[in-house]
């Protein structure tokens, strides 16, 4: 069987936005599923709008999100060489011929043909007169005026098209610049490229490519064109849906493996599966399984997906991500145990990674600054008796596990005649600033006793400090 290669080839002109990033990945994760190639190609013909920027941009985005590749980067504007020998090569075999009409002429064609009820086009007036290379001639290809070229498309069907509706369509510029439905072929037959899968907005691209593959006498690749990705008003999808470069969701504080489970979902099935590690995506991906329909971008999805996937990722993992976000805080945390022990206490009450970050801040900081509003519903005198006994009974315990936090509070309760909401409360202001925190007993293992007592001297000073001013 031969071995499958795919290929994702952006244009550098801007930065990689979601579904760019969803072609990437289908090319990728049938690659990878069927123990392929997939390669990547910077098609960046267009001189004036493409940039380096945009180029860092793209890699930048894939990296991210753990889209490796085995082959390239190539560059198209490196390659002008080779589609100037592929050129020569259909002039030579009568498929292509220089064209010298001006703009002016053609268009009076197209108006000719508009007049007279036909599809405006080129007529083919250079067609038959064996014109040679001059400084304004273009190069067209010698495209079928009957018959019909069809689409075997592995998504949508057989696609027919009448190849009376192809004109003689140009494959190289006045100033020999080639364009691009011509690069394309030559590219993906340079590079072995045998299944192409990319958006449908492509489709009618396809027939003019095929045409170029006969010529050249190439065998075709699979096709395999995706439905768009839509908003929700089922428009084509933009940044007043919610559409941005994959590196703004990254900033966001989404996890790469979050978005590629939400991209892969939405044009792509499995059963009613929602939730896939990124590994199960590689097992399971098939081409068979990619939907005819749209998909719908829903923000509000890829938020809970995001946090399904920090409750379900290992600590160790997450804090490699998570490190960006605190850094950004001027928190500059060493890596093991202790981020890890932070994150699990974390990890089923945050949705993103800037969420994590900022429930997170208390364990790092050296001075706790209290909430205005929690520090004065709950430390308060009332709140005094019970933390003293609290900070006196932690100070003698030799343990911090469950069960000698749970007998501690439990005795600290019935003293004081108090229910558990009632001492936690002023333990987790004392603690964390704030009265919304992770469970009291898995702050007091994370921080560490020492730290903990330091935090209830702190809270009793206040309490006493503030009667003392009344």
């Amino acid at each position: 069987m031969k071995t499958v290669v795919t290929r994702f080839p952006p244009s550098p002109t801007g930065f990689l936005h979601i579904g760019g990033a969803r072609t990437a990945l289908f090319n990728w994760l049938h690659a990878r599923h069927m123990k392929g190639k997939f390669i990547l190609r910077i098609e960046d013909t267009d001189l004036q709008r493409s940039s380096r920027e945009s180029v860092d941009a793209i890699f930048e985005a894939l990296e991210w999100l753990q889209i490796d590749w085995d082959e390239g980067p190539y560059f198209q504007s490196e390659r002008f060489a080779i589609y100037r020998e592929y050129i020569d090569r259909l002039i030579d075999s009568g498929h292509a011929y220089y064209c010298t009409c001006s703009q002016q002429q053609i268009e009076s064609m197209r108006e000719r043909a508009r007049a007279s009820g036909q599809k405006p086009r080129y007529d083919g007036s250079c067609r038959d007169k064996g014109l040679h290379r001059a400084e304004n001639a273009v190069v067209r290809f010698k495209a079928p005026a009957f018959g019909t070229t069809v689409v075997d498309d592995v998504i949508k069907g057989p696609i027919i098209f009448q190849n009376s509706e192809l004109d003689d369509f140009i494959i190289a510029r006045s100033d020999g610049t080639p364009t691009y439905n011509f690069v394309v072929v030559v590219d993906d037959i340079t590079m072995g490229i045998n299944t192409v899968i990319r958006g449908d907005d492509h489709v009618m691209n396809t027939p003019k490519q095929i045409l170029i593959y006969h010529a050249l006498g190439s065998p075709l690749p699979i096709f395999g064109h995706v439905p768009m990705v839509l908003g929700s008003d089922r428009t084509r999808l933009s940044k007043r849906h919610g559409a941005m470069s994959v590196t703004a969701y990254r900033d966001m504080g989404y996890l790469p493996d979050a978005l590629i489970n939400y991209l892969v979902r939405l044009g792509w099935s499995h059963g009613d599966q929602e939730f896939f590690t990124r590994e199960e995506l590689v097992e399971k991906f098939t081409l068979q399984n990619v939907g005819k329909s749209a998909g719908v971008f829903n923000p509000e999805k890829l938020l809970a997906l995001n946090a399904e996937h920090i409750r379900s990722m290992e600590p160790g993992r997450i804090a490699a991500h998570l490190m960006p976000f605190l850094t950004e805080k001027g928190i500059h945390p060493d890596t093991g145990p202790f981020i890890e022990n932070v994150i699990r206490t974390l990890r089923f009450r945050s949705k993103t990674l800037v969420e994590m970050a900022s429930a997170a801040a208390f364990y790092f900081t050296d001075t706790v600054v209290y909430d205005e509003k929690g520090a004065e519903k709950f430390l308060c005198p009332a709140a005094l008796a019970p933390l003293q006994q609290l900070l006196e009974g932690l100070e003698n315990l030799a343990e911090t596990d469950d069960k000698s936090l749970q007998n501690l509070f439990q005795q600290v309760m019935e003293r004081a005649g108090l229910k558990l909401g009632q001492i936690a409360q002023p333990v987790r202001v004392a603690l964390t600033g704030g009265t919304v925190s992770p469970g009291v007993f898995e702050m007091i293992q994370v921080l560490g006793k020492d730290k903990v007592l330091e935090r209830i001297r702190k809270a009793i000073h206040y309490i006493e400090k503030k009667e003392g001013q009344k």
